[in-house]
């Protein structure tokens, strides 16, 4: 059965750990290598100052959710004294006090680097305001603010054996007071929480932007919040809970297990207590003893808490202090017949390149899906929509018009099952077919079939992204949207949708790779025809660019390729657990991580299948999955190859070859593990900005390889 073999599956994921050098770097350490390449982005000196600070307040909130996640699945094992081995040999134990150490490190060169800012932007005349620096004027105004917004909301609490202490919610900045009872010199300890419902800092009227942090705020009135009490001193805190949700199989009802376990995540257990220096010692104690946590990490920091909040500051409106606005193209192949979405797919496949073209398209294809009279059903999986609505606007308005219309609506989309629970009661309201997918397996893949009946015969529409259909985050991540009407793909889809929906297996699937049915060992038949073509003397080579690169088994299968001499490329923009350059091991191997103004988010692979890369003789893929263990074992995704010459080489010629010659957002991964920024030999090469300012992929303009401008690179150094 399914879990049969998703178990074994994973228990061949794991190899026995190797003697001396690790074939494998550790998967957490190389999560925070990543981070540290992300807040590297905040020290750029090239980039506007709000959008430096942007980067600081992604840093932020990437540590954040590595901690409610990964640290916290590690630190489940360790209380549960499991003591599995990570791929690169260490136990959960092993690898904590590690993670630790970085974390801790990442976090103080985060307040080093906020600081920095902090001076920076005051020079501009935004500033976050320490208590000393709010004049007379500014105490009046926000004392305003204090009694009519903060004041009703705020309960202090005193902490005493007649008051418990309160639950701390996940993230929640709460500040304890000392105090001392002026009428008996009694010492007395308050909590207050700040309301989440209130923005973190408070925006000053008058010239410039002048914010004051909430906990500031307080501070400020503190003695109008305790009178009769003297203030002997005060520290702020925040906890990080576990806040992973875990799928049980014998659960019953899907929609009421998430429920339930999207409240149960707000009282997770307390992974991470962050303090201000000042925090007396057993009060840290008290805090994680208090909220259930004995074994969480202690972190202190004479800085900033919660300094993903900083995203708020960057939203003021200073365009000086911002990358220029970019607005995206509409593909001009869409535009050559009005706006017809079907008679451009008819004519030819299409590939539309975000977020430097609209995604307006994939919501126009799916309006005209709707308001098409000869349509007959659409069908849709839905991993993270986001907040606005646009596709399930369409969606429901399809359904409304008697279209059959199927929505295959992942719940376990982390950190989205709350709104994804809101969409699909608003889609079943609305008529249309919803469904969950499996217990066992996320449905990842990014797949949309319409279903359109053409004079006596019917033709099915099909959209397959490396993204999601997600209108906000299409703007900022580089992701890949196919359109296609050939009938051998669409064939092969509508049994990928039979089989989330009813769990019916494809069968003699030609083109789809589709994970956990076929994708590893399709997978392993492209890398092993180029060690063969290796062998033979033939030309041979690898270009793969990705999220993450963590499964053992894949890695292996490149060290194999490596070793017969096939030269390998990869562009592995976070995780990555290969070890490169090392010789006798992956010597011919390369990889880089790109980190800029735009998130690297598009699956590409290219085999070069007997002729040198880049060639039209390639096999080229588009895919919705990494090449990590849950990809391939845990997940429904998909990997199609791309036949159509035009699109094969705007894909191979410009995405993945731009990718490979940028050197201005481009990190080399060495054989210890550390990362170093590429630094250009010859003319530099901003592969967003050459995106920003060429033709569109679906266009008629020239390729990468044709613009003058663009620095010519030897790709074949070691045959």
């Amino acid at each position: 059965m399914l879990n049969d073999r998703i178990r074994a599956a994973n228990v061949g994921d794991v190899p026995a750990p190797a003697a001396g050098e690790p074939r494998y770097f550790n998967r957490e350490l190389s999560w925070l290598q990543f981070n540290r390449r992300v807040l590297a982005e905040a020290a750029n000196p090239a980039y506007p100052l709000l959008e430096r600070l942007r980067f600081l307040s992604i840093s932020g909130n990437n540590l954040d959710e590595f901690f409610m996640v990964r640290v916290a699945g590690l630190k489940g094992q360790q209380l549960r004294k499991i003591e599995d081995l990570s791929h690169d040999g260490l136990t959960p134990s092993q690898q904590l006090p590690l993670i630790t150490a970085q974390a801790d490190a990442l976090m103080a060169d985060q307040q080093g680097l906020w600081r920095e800012l902090h001076a920076a932007l005051a020079g501009h005349g935004i500033e976050v305001l320490e208590l000393y620096q709010i004049t007379r004027t500014e105490g009046a105004e926000l004392e305003r603010f204090f009694r009519e917004n903060v004041l009703p909301i705020i309960t202090p609490q005193a902490l005493d054996p007649a008051h418990p202490f309160p639950f701390i919610p996940n993230l929640g900045l709460s500040i304890l007071f000392e105090l001392r009872r002026k009428a008996d010199g009694e010492p007395v300890r308050e909590l207050i929480m700040l309301p989440p419902a209130l923005p973190r800092f408070y925006r000053l009227g008058g010239m410039g932007a002048r914010f004051v942090a909430l906990e500031t705020v307080l501070r400020y009135f503190s003695e109008a919040l305790f009178p009769g009490f003297q203030v002997i001193g005060s520290a702020a805190f925040r906890v990080v809970r576990d806040s992973d949700i875990e799928v049980e199989e014998e659960a019953e009802d899907l929609v009421r297990y998430f429920r339930s376990a999207i409240k149960r995540r707000r009282r997770g257990r307390v992974i991470r207590l962050e303090a201000e220096a000042a925090i007396p010692a057993e009060l840290a104690s008290l805090i994680v003893r208090e909220q259930g946590g004995d074994d969480a990490m202690v972190s202190e920091t004479d800085g900033l808490l919660g300094i993903a909040d900083l995203a708020q500051v960057v939203e003021i409106e200073r365009p000086e202090l911002k990358f220029e606005p970019y607005t995206p193209r509409f593909p001009e192949r869409i535009r050559d017949h009005d706006g017809d979405c079907f008679a451009a797919i008819r004519e030819k496949d299409i590939v539309v390149h975000h977020p430097y073209e609209a995604f307006d398209v994939v919501l126009a294809f799916l309006r005209q899906a709707a308001e098409d009279p000869d349509v007959l059903a659409i069908k849709q999986t839905l991993y993270r929509a986001g907040k606005q609505g646009a596709v399930i606007r369409a969606l429901c308005d399809a359904a409304e018009a008697g279209k059959a219309v199927t929505a295959v609506v992942e719940l376990k989309a982390r950190f989205d099952e709350e709104q994804n629970l809101q969409w699909a009661a608003q889609l079943e309201r609305s008529g249309v077919q919803v469904v969950y997918g499996f217990i066992e397996l996320k449905t990842h893949a990014k797949i949309s079939l319409v279903v359109r009946r053409e004079g006596r015969r019917v033709r099915t529409y099909c959209h397959f992204g490396t993204g999601n259909y997600h209108p906000v985050t299409a703007r900022i991540y580089t992701d890949l949207s196919f359109f296609t009407a050939d009938p051998k793909t669409a064939a092969e889809a509508a049994q990928v949708f039979n089989y989330i929906t009813g769990y019916i297996e494809p069968q003699n699937l030609e083109l789809l790779m589709v994970s956990p049915l076929n994708f590893r060992e399709r997978l392993y038949d492209l890398i092993d025809r180029e060690i063969a073509n290796a062998a033979a003397g033939k030309p041979s080579g690898i270009w793969a660019k990705m999220n993450s690169l963590s499964n053992p088994g894949i890695i292996d299968k490149l060290y194999e390729a490596s070793a017969a001499g096939v030269p390998i490329r990869l562009v592995i923009r976070g995780v990555c657990c290969l070890r490169p350059g090392v010789p006798g091991l992956s010597e011919t191997i390369e990889v880089k991580s790109i980190v800029g103004r735009f998130l690297e988010h598009s699956r590409v692979w290219a085999f070069a299948n007997g002729a040198r890369l880049p060639s039209r003789k390639a096999a080229v893929y588009i895919s919705s999955a990494d090449w990590m263990s849950r990809n391939i074992n845990r997940r429904v995704e998909y990997a199609l190859p791309v036949r159509n010459p035009t699109v094969h080489d705007q894909i191979l010629d410009q995405v993945m070859l731009a990718n490979l010659l940028d050197t201005e957002q481009s990190w080399e991964l060495l054989a210890d593990g550390s990362y170093r920024k590429v630094v250009a030999e010859g003319p530099r090469f901003n592969l967003h900005t050459y995106f920003m300012t060429n033709p569109s992929l679906s266009g008629r303009g020239a390729s990468l390889g044709e613009a003058g401008e663009v620095p010519k690179l030897s790709l074949h150094t070691r045959g």
